[in-house]
């Protein structure tokens, strides 16, 4: 389902069952999994990959040079930059076109969760299931099952598949702490 308010390029790739809410917009070459949800005022820009099913909320803005892996949740006002050294203008003062910007790569692996209003500065790689706390800045690569919060983003202990902290052992999914420090 596809709201009649958003704009979806017809050279973007978009999977069986996806929804996507008024006013999103979603750029060429983009492609997005099956049972994926775009919320509401998102921005896909163009080549951004977003696996099967995600849920992105509202007013994300996701730019070239993201990779997000299957089972991701985004929580709303989230923002991933794309440039380490943003510009308007040259030294010179003209105004700087696409051909200045360094875009880097930036990964968010499967099942990590990104709370609101959080920035993903450029270049990072946020691990499988990841939990990334509200309001926060992520300057650095967080290592998978990980719980970081604050401005710059810090580690402050380990979560597990359910999304629960993790002191020991989960007794849902069976992790263990010792299992995840090891990798």
């Amino acid at each position: 389902m596809i709201h009649q308010t958003a704009e979806v390029s017809p050279k973007a790739k978009i999977g069986d069952n996806v929804k996507i809410w008024n006013h999103a917009q979603v750029r060429e070459n983009a492609t997005i999994g099956d049972n994926t949800i775009i919320g509401k005022n998102v921005y896909i820009d163009s080549g951004v990959s977003i696996g099967k099913n995600c849920k992105i909320q509202n007013n994300v803005s996701v730019f070239h040079g993201v990779t997000i892996e299957d089972g991701v949740f985004i929580g709303p006002h989230v923002c991933f930059t794309n440039d380490k050294y943003p510009r308007a203008i040259n030294p010179d003062l003209t105004i700087k076109s696409a051909s200045d910007w360094e875009i880097s790569k930036t990964l968010i692996k499967e099942g990590a969760a990104i709370g609101a209003n959080s920035t993903i500065l450029p270049g990072v790689t946020i691990g499988k299931f990841a939990l990334i706390g509200s309001g926060s800045v992520v300057t650095k690569d967080v290592d998978d099952y990980t719980v970081v919060f604050g401005n710059p983003a810090k580690k402050y202990g380990f979560v597990c598949k359910c999304g629960k902290p993790l002191k020991d052992i989960c007794r849902v999914c069976w992790m263990k702490v010792e299992d995840i420090k090891k990798k």
